[in-house]
């Protein structure tokens, strides 16, 4: 009987000492991706700002009484609304030449230049460049550029590991990393920030594919699920990493040099790391697979004979009947099924990077709260891992999306109905909606691939993914549309818009078959059967041949 990898993974050691050591390695640059993904909320920071004085050298924000016998003819005019003080983007000239009518005539003019509270950043991206008032906009732009470059950066270099290796792509992608980032940090021109942004987002994400499909090929079948969505542990440590940067540092270049100059250290791992034996297999360098299984029995200390792991007596088969992406969408059931999910991971993904890009509004410690956000998604891993065995996929799954949802949605009377005593209560409806979402990120990628059928597995989750980087693009829209609405409506209208998409998600999700301890569908056939009672009159759907010269394990 022809042995199977998988088999030769358990024979040696699911998660012996050896993959703990690797795995402890490569939860490093996890970390760092973790900073980078959030980094554009902190550089592209709006500190609260109004029009410089004329005349007035030594304006600051925190001048409160603006009487000077310089300026005693400008004016800037208060605010109804309380949360905001002054006029951001305009002043008034006041001309009281006409002594006989004694009327006071003013001319309203835009601002030319800004002064911005710096309690809280001394300086970001966005107060050097004034990215304020008709430019305010542009701060959505750069982060949706950076989620953009995500997407790219997912499929380009997802072709590339699958080419060269996951180690080699790896420290290709944080080469990038580390010459974009430090770039970006002495860049004052706005197009060319974008740029080193798209670069830096999509470098950063694509090696954190490398690293998670490399952790998850390294273990055995029992250990896949576990290394996985642990990953997204380490990714949380990240955040938390970038908002103590932000607390000590304040200004925006250093925050952003304190988590590329780390990069530096990843390239080492070309040396340190092994490359995925499975990789290896699959490209038919079968004596360099049994290099690295050698080492991995050495390692963890297994007594076993070289004939129960060599690699080199598995047939590694090629895959003739791998289905295609518009396979997805032949048969009417999958194709409902895909749109549901990928609705799903669009909203999931707008609703995890939207409620943190929405805690600069929630009041209270900006960098307390944004600590919150990245610790409250730890618990939200674990509780997915728990419950994914326990209640099902779909309700877990389900589940989380909307408890997520109305938690955000609870946040309205709060805010509208309650004082400042009820502020850590909103921040803990919102911080409820985060650890949500993260359970719901962590549950929906297995509940996918588990109800794709084989043949287009692939395709399936590449779609699903593609829909969630198109749901980080919107989310800072969505986020900069309360700060620009202002007030308590502009605090919850972007929780409003997550929470009830979320709901809907989350109930859409119902609709879809459980998957739990059930045969997972390999044909476009056992796909559309699965979960339905079966008919005796449907017929096999046979998929075309299509020629496949790549080897999958």
């Amino acid at each position: 009987m022809a042995v199977q990898f998988d088999e030769i993974l358990t024979r040696i050691g699911d998660f012996g000492f050896y993959q703990k050591r690797t795995y402890a390695l490569l939860s490093l640059p996890a970390i760092s991706v973790g900073s980078f993904m959030m980094m554009v909320i902190v550089v592209m920071y709006t500190p609260e700002h109004r029009c410089k004085i004329p005349s007035l050298s030594n304006d600051s924000y925190k001048i409160q009484s603006i009487e000077h016998e310089s300026i005693i003819n400008i004016t800037i005019p208060y605010n109804l609304d309380n949360d905001v003080k002054y006029d951001r983007c305009h002043i008034y000239i006041r001309d009281d030449t006409n002594d006989d009518s004694k009327q006071t005539n003013l001319t309203k003019v835009k601002c030319q230049q800004w002064v911005y509270d710096q309690s809280i950043f001394t300086r970001t991206f966005t107060s050097d460049l004034n990215l304020v008032c008709d430019n305010a906009l542009k701060t959505s732009h750069v982060q949706m550029f950076f989620y953009f470059g995500v997407l790219v950066g997912d499929f380009l270099l997802g072709l590339l590991s699958d080419r060269i290796g996951r180690v080699k792509c790896m420290c290709i992608a944080f080469l990038l990393v580390i010459v974009s980032s430090v770039s970006v940090s002495f860049v004052r021109e706005f197009y060319t920030f974008a740029v080193l942004q798209f670069v830096t987002g999509g470098c950063s994400h694509g090696g954190f594919m490398c690293i998670s499909v490399l952790g998850m090929e390294m273990v055995g079948p029992t250990k896949r699920l576990w290394t996985g969505m642990l990953q997204q542990v380490f990714f949380a440590i990240g955040v938390c990493y970038l908002a103590l940067m932000g607390y000590l540092a304040r200004d925006w270049m250093w925050i952003n040099l304190a988590c590329a100059l780390p990069c530096i250290l990843y390239i080492s791992y070309y040396w340190i790391i092994p490359e995925s034996a499975r990789w290896l297999m699959s490209m038919d360098r079968k004596n360099d697979a049994l290099t690295v299984i050698r080492k991995t029995v050495k390692v963890n200390k297994v007594n076993i004979t070289e004939s129960k792991y060599d690699v080199r007596q598995i047939d590694m088969e090629k895959s003739g009947s791998e289905g295609k992406l518009w396979h997805v969408f032949v048969n009417p059931v999958l194709r409902g099924r895909i749109l549901i999910l990928s609705f799903n991971w669009m909203i999931v993904s707008m609703t995890y990077y939207g409620v943190t890009m929405n805690s600069g509004n929630m009041g209270g410690s900006f960098f307390l709260n944004f600590m919150l956000m990245g610790l409250v998604e730890i618990p939200g891993v674990f509780i997915g891992m728990a419950l994914i065995d326990k209640t099902g996929r779909r309700w877990s799954n389900g589940g989380t999306m909307i408890v997520g949802g109305l938690a955000c949605i609870s946040t309205i009377p709060v805010v509208l109905l309650g004082n400042t005593n009820l502020q850590p209560l909103a921040i803990t409806l919102a911080l409820i909606g985060k650890c949500s979402a993260a359970a719901a990120f962590a549950i929906v990628y297995m509940f996918t691939a588990e109800i794709s059928p084989t043949v287009i597995r692939n395709a399936a989750m590449g779609l699903c993914s593609c829909c969630a980087r198109i749901g980080g693009m919107l989310a800072p829209y969505i986020a900069k549309s309360g700060e620009l609405i202002g007030g308590k409506f502009g605090v919850i209208e972007p929780l409003l818009v997550f929470g009830v998409l979320s709901i809907i998600a989350g109930l859409c999700l119902f609709l879809l078959p459980e998957t739990l301890n059930k045969k997972l569908p390999d044909t476009i056939h056992e796909g559309e059967q699965f979960g339905r009672k079966p008919q005796s009159n449907n017929k096999d759907i046979e998929l075309p041949f299509i020629p496949d010269n790549k080897n999958v394990s």
